[in-house]
């Protein structure tokens, strides 16, 4: 078998491995990868120094995410709000305020969408809990090796995942540049299950306006959100609808023929306006 040797020239740690598992943890999920293999260190060492290799050719592994041009499979859609009472312009949320989150995978042959609540939470939580709880259900659907888009409103997680912030964050002990982290836990959560997917970009869409698949999503955390009640806990409400169903639009309703008459109510009825006719003329 001959020797690898894998090049990382950008990526969580930058450097030469020996195999793919090692090298994937460095590269999946890390926006705009850069990485290579080969059969010798020294080409391997030119690639790193961002000189051309003499001898041989490399052989590229597709990088975590996906050229603009090249076609998902399965397209994902998520988003989280949350509902301010009244409070002051750049007030805590308060406990009692509701919020949730909610995703759409849309797979080749059907559509598997989630929702759940929780109460006092921000918006960026629910944003980073739809895209966290997206991920698990493509885990559990045995999707991290398939082409996926995600389409997000949030610039937050959006900006987190492909400008590098969530390195950042991990190379400070789960901490920003500036002080605490909020919702460490979440991206902890996320940083773990990006290596798995071999195969993912992103795309920011304009929210509530004209994405059909945003809509819905937004549609849906709000249907959330309407249910919850006080001091109640709240769950998940997952659906899978075939695809061909989701898609269908609604037939308008048919007119129905009408039902012949009873014959014995029509004799009963024509009897009673005799009697009635009768009565009236001789009170006349």
């Amino acid at each position: 078998m001959a020797q690898k040797y894998y090049a990382v020239r950008r990526g969580r740690q930058p450097g030469i491995y020996r195999s793919w598992p090692e090298t994937q943890k460095q590269v999946s999920g890390y926006p705009q990868a850069q990485y290579k293999s080969f059969t010798t260190a020294a080409a391997a060492q030119a690639f790193m120094a961002g000189r051309a290799p003499k001898t041989n050719t490399p052989t590229t592994r597709s990088t975590a995410v996906v050229s603009p041009q090249t076609p998902a499979d399965i397209v994902v859609y998520t988003d989280g709000g949350s509902r301010n009472h009244g409070n002051v312009a750049g007030d805590h949320v308060h406990q009692d305020d509701p919020a949730a989150w909610a995703y759409r995978i849309e797979l080749p042959g059907e559509i598997v969408t989630d929702s759940a609540g929780e109460w006092g939470a921000t918006n960026n939580r629910m944003e980073i809990m739809a895209f966290l709880r997206a991920l698990e259900q493509l885990a559990k659907l045995d999707q991290t090796a398939t082409r996926i888009q995600f389409v997000l409103d949030s610039q937050y997680v959006l900006n987190a995942v492909t400008k590098g912030w969530l390195a950042g964050w991990k190379r400070r002990g789960w901490k920003r540049a500036s002080g605490p982290l909020v919702n460490a836990e979440l991206w902890q959560a996320v940083d773990q299950l990006l290596p798995r997917f071999q195969h993912l970009q992103y795309r920011w869409t304009k929210g509530h306006a004209t994405n059909q698949g945003n809509v819905y999503v937004d549609h849906r955390l709000n249907q959330t959100m309407d249910a919850m009640q006080a001091n109640q806990p709240t769950a998940a409400h997952s659906q899978v609808t075939p695809k061909s169903i989701a898609s269908a639009k609604p037939k308008p309703a048919q007119p129905q023929p009408a039902k012949p008459a009873d014959p014995a109510t029509v004799q009963k009825s024509v009897a009673a306006i005799r009697a009635m006719l009768k009565k009236t003329n001789q009170s006349d």
